[in-house]
């Protein structure tokens, strides 16, 4: 009774000293490992868009961000958790989450999904095919005539591809295209692009809506002013989506 009743005060606490009117710190969940949306950096310290564009959020919101890393399969059940107070960790808005958690308006534009092999002749249809798992990619494939590969991080689903685990690996455009550059022409896009999911979002718990309203109030100043697209060039570079 006493582990359920410190869960429910810790879910609680931002949204409180938000009402009250005082200053508190917020907690950005954030995986790490999916540049460039967010990543770790030379020193160790967690860097890409989704940092900066939190960090911005936080200044103007007049609070104290402190970032926490968390491994992706289990980013949702710590929020709800109370671990932390949101997801900056380019999370697609879906409906199946959005039944769990709570998200603000999208701060990057819906892209596609591409697959990405060491050859155009990769077998895309009946082959296997990596994917990081409970992300819309997996769950796409899993629906499609492919073997689905998952695996915990999206490094290891690049990889499977490089060893021969797997014909290609599926994710999100935005994190492919950095990934295919840097490889010196070894691997290639290959395939249709697929559409999926809403944007990504930040994402936080159901109880905490003044918090999810005071973000999503400044998200919707960044697009009018430009800002947002500002940063989206310096990350994603001058072809990437925009607002």
């Amino acid at each position: 009774m006493k582990l359920i009743l410190t869960t429910a005060l810790a879910a609680l606490t931002a949204t409180a000293a938000l009402a009250d009117g005082h200053a508190t710190t917020i907690r950005m969940g954030t995986e790490g490992a999916y540049a460039p949306y967010n990543f770790l950096n030379d020193a160790g310290e967690v860097d890409g868009f989704e940092i900066e564009l939190g960090n911005m959020l936080c200044e103007k919101a007049e609070l104290t961000c402190e970032w926490v890393t968390n491994e992706w399969d289990s980013i949702i059940p710590n929020l709800t958790s109370g671990n932390y107070d949101t997801i900056m960790a380019g999370m697609s808005i879906t409906d199946e989450r959005d039944e769990v958690i709570d998200f603000t308006q999208n701060y990057f534009p819906p892209t596609e999904s591409n697959y990405v092999a060491l050859s155009d002749d990769a077998d895309l249809e009946g082959g296997v095919i990596a994917a990081q798992t409970n992300t819309i990619q997996a769950g796409y494939i899993a629906e499609s005539g492919a073997t689905l590969l998952e695996f915990a991080t999206y490094d290891e689903t690049v990889a499977a591809v490089r060893n021969g685990e797997a014909d290609a690996v599926f994710a999100d455009r935005d994190a492919l295209l950095p990934t295919v550059e840097e490889s010196g022409g070894e691997l290639v896009i290959t395939g249709e692009g697929v559409p999926l999911g809403g944007g990504v979002g930040m994402g936080l718990r159901e109880s905490d809506g003044e918090l999810r309203d005071t973000f999503d109030a400044i998200i919707t100043d960044m697009k009018a002013d430009g800002s947002l697209n500002e940063l989206i060039t310096k990350w994603f570079g001058e072809d990437a989506p925009q607002y």
